[in-house]
């Protein structure tokens, strides 16, 4: 069985950084991106669930994929770290029986069973040792954990200009990205069936400005010192064209896996 072991250190910026989103959550509804429909059809598909259904979304953001999930019938609960962002949720969701709550995943009361425990983009926010654990607490038995990324591919020389940027403002030139550390623990963790992965790519035209947007929302932007943020700000404002629009491909992956309890 695997867990995943925090330094202090990784645990403090964890602690730290979660909390950031909820101070930008008017920006992060403005620019950040839906889920492909084929990811979340997958999801839906595999887990082989309908009307009725038990489902957690932990990490709801401003409701990106939760919009997506309302609608079909799902006795759905959608949990948010944000108030702000759950406020914001809540406006997005046209679902009535939607129900939302501030929580964390870490404080969120042990009931269920659920049917489906899915998170966007958002697992890699909780603690690795409660994560898995506590998800395949609540499920049913059989009943499945589906977790997605999503991120942005841009164009050269943006890409690596942007990318130039990070490490500049980051003032470190260590490895951007690579594999969520929670795939390699549902991978191998022995509470859990194998794995079933897919993956997703589209072209989006986004104009400039929401660019902007969605980099200025990233965890690390949000730790910059504020003159740090504006001048990296300044400095992608630069790279970009006033009023013009970025061809760019946005990479979508899901993993999801069955309790075997």
């Amino acid at each position: 069985m695997v867990v995943t072991v925090e330094t202090p250190e990784q645990r403090r910026t964890r602690e730290q950084q979660r909390v950031l989103f909820d101070g930008v959550a008017g920006l992060y509804d403005a620019t950040r991106q839906s889920y492909p429909a084929e990811i979340v059809d997958a999801v839906v598909a595999n887990a082989a669930i309908g009307p009725g259904a038990a489902v957690l979304e932990i990490g709801c953001g401003t409701g990106q994929l939760t919009r997506q999930l309302a609608g079909q019938a799902f006795n759905l609960t959608a949990i948010d770290i944000g108030a702000a962002m759950v406020q914001a949720a809540r406006r997005n969701v046209a679902d009535a029986t939607a129900r939302f709550q501030v929580c964390s995943f870490e404080d969120f009361p042990d009931s269920g069973p659920f049917d489906l425990i899915v998170s966007a983009t958002a697992f890699h926010w909780i603690d690795p040792s409660v994560g898995l654990a506590k998800a395949d607490r609540l499920l049913r038995p059989g009943g499945w954990v589906a977790l997605l990324t999503t991120g942005e591919r841009y164009p050269e020389p943006l890409q690596g200009r942007l990318r130039d940027l990070w490490v500049r403002y980051s003032r470190q030139a260590g490895k951007w990205g690579g594999q969520p550390a929670w795939l390699t623990a549902l991978r191998e963790n022995g509470r859990f069936g194998e794995t079933v992965e897919a993956s997703h790519t589209r072209a989006l035209r986004l104009p400039a400005e929401a660019i902007v947007g969605v980099e200025r929302t990233r965890a690390t932007f949000l730790s910059y010192a504020e003159q740090d943020q504006a001048d990296f700000t300044a400095d992608l404002k630069a790279l970009l064209e006033p009023g013009s629009h970025v061809d760019l491909i946005q990479e979508s992956f899901l993993a999801m896996a069955p309790t075997v309890s």
